[in-house]
């Protein structure tokens, strides 16, 4: 029952390395879209998020206004920390649903956990493999610049928000190197599909 943490900065070639492990089989739980989940209308979230950081927050339609929320908690570590207090719990209780879920249909699944702030948050959870999509800063802002539409300073802010790679890096059990091409990106993930039972193994002796 593999259960595999991927994480990366923005830009990193994450979710090219998921799509290529659901291709192979994997189930792929992506954080992103929970988050997105219980932030709908109705939901607790949505509720605790409009009382803390006002009503402004709030489509016309009761959705979130994600663009209003991120321009508020944006370079605001105070702010920022309320938001993850409120959504936090409720991917995390969601998530491991969702984990439960895919090993009850299939207990031999390798499940996925697609978690971008996987060192900020969840680092300490039970993972038996920690993958690090990886490509040099300059490489990212150029991809966030030349594929998003960012601009350059737009983009730098981005970066700079993130956890330093070398954070990322130092939890690592295999690192994906994205700087290269599409072609190469794929190949390492094909490598690691073939052996993850052997990466588990190795990350079992060294704990």
């Amino acid at each position: 029952m593999p259960l595999v943490a991927l994480t990366g900065g923005i830009a990193s070639g994450k979710s090219t390395i998921a799509r290529r492990l659901a291709e192979h089989g994997a189930v792929v739980v992506d954080a992103d879209q929970l988050v997105r989940e219980v932030q709908q209308p109705g939901s607790p979230v949505l509720a605790a998020i409009a009382e803390t950081f006002g009503e402004r927050m709030l489509r016309p339609d009761g959705s979130l206004d994600r663009a209003a929320l991120g321009g508020r908690v944006f370079g605001d570590d105070a702010a920022i920390a309320k938001l993850n207090r409120i959504v936090h719990p409720a991917v995390r209780a969601e998530s491991a649903r969702r984990f439960e879920e895919a090993f009850a249909a299939d207990p031999d699944a390798v499940v996925v956990y697609d978690v971008p702030l996987l060192v900020e948050a969840r680092v300490d959870d039970p993972w038996q493999l920690i993958v690090v999509a990886h490509a040099p800063e300059d490489v990212r802002l150029r991809r966030l610049v030349e594929l998003r539409g960012m601009t350059e300073a737009d983009a730098s802010a981005r970066l700079a928000s993130q956890v330093p790679d070398e954070a990322r890096l130092r939890i690592a059990d295999v690192v994906i190197d994205t700087a290269g091409s599409l072609e190469s990106t794929l190949r390492q993930v094909d490598a690691l599909w073939e052996s993850i039972d052997a990466h588990i193994a190795q990350r079992a002796a060294r704990s």
